[in-house]
């Protein structure tokens, strides 16, 4: 991909969005990995309602590990896809406690070993946690970095090993923040906010859209 445009967008979020965080609620890396579980096809604001409960009942994943799925709905039942849900964290629990004693593993492909934890949660994890220079592609960065131009990639993957090259190693982690964000709030699926985005003179979809 272009490496101009990539300077250009980099320098404009260190200026623009010198912090950029999840905005999950978490304390540990048990926790986050609970949250992100919770987070898919839901808002990190539903999330945070409803962990603050979740983690006092269970502030540890041997405490998760005992428990069932019936007492961990009862808890996440407000989130999207309940069921599944209360399932993949009780498994991803018991696994946690029985296979990686008890540690949230470093490692992507160890990470995606766990129920409920596909290759974007474990690059999450590993990223946030970590600090490993992988990027995670969820549906806001996916649709912000085609739309800027810096991943033409069809799928997800190919859009992850697009930002991956085009990104510096040690800005990775902060990388996949950036266009989460931006896509949260500027660059959204629907009504984008491209009159007042600094972003749009480096962007492809607002010069393709204003040429045409």
């Amino acid at each position: 991909m272009n490496a101009k445009k990539y300077q250009q967008i980099i320098e404009w979020f260190e200026v623009n969005m010198p912090v950029a965080e999840s905005e999950l609620n978490y304390k540990n890396p048990f926790q986050l990995l609970c949250a992100v579980i919770l987070s898919a096809q839901a808002t990190d604001k539903r999330v945070n309602i409803i962990t603050p409960e979740l983690f006092e009942r269970f502030p540890t994943p041997e405490e998760m590990a005992a428990s069932s799925e019936e007492e961990i709905y009862l808890i996440i039942r407000s989130i999207t896809y309940p069921n599944s849900k209360a399932r993949h964290l009780l498994g991803m629990a018991r696994m946690l406690v029985s296979d990686f004693g008890s540690v949230v593993p470093d490692d992507v492909e160890e990470l995606q070993k766990l129920p409920g934890v596909g290759r974007k949660t474990a690059n999450v994890i590993a990223s946030i946690v970590y600090n490993k220079p992988v990027i995670a592609v969820d549906t806001h960065v996916f649709r912000t970095a085609r739309r800027l131009g810096l991943s033409s990639g069809e799928s997800v993957l190919e859009v992850e090993k697009d930002l991956t090259a085009g990104f510096p190693e040690h800005l990775r982690a902060k990388a996949h923040h950036w266009l989460i964000l931006h896509g949260r709030y500027v660059c959204t699926a629907r009504k984008q906010k491209c009159e007042s985005c600094g972003l749009a003179p480096f962007c492809d979809y607002f010069n393709k859209s204003d040429n045409s």
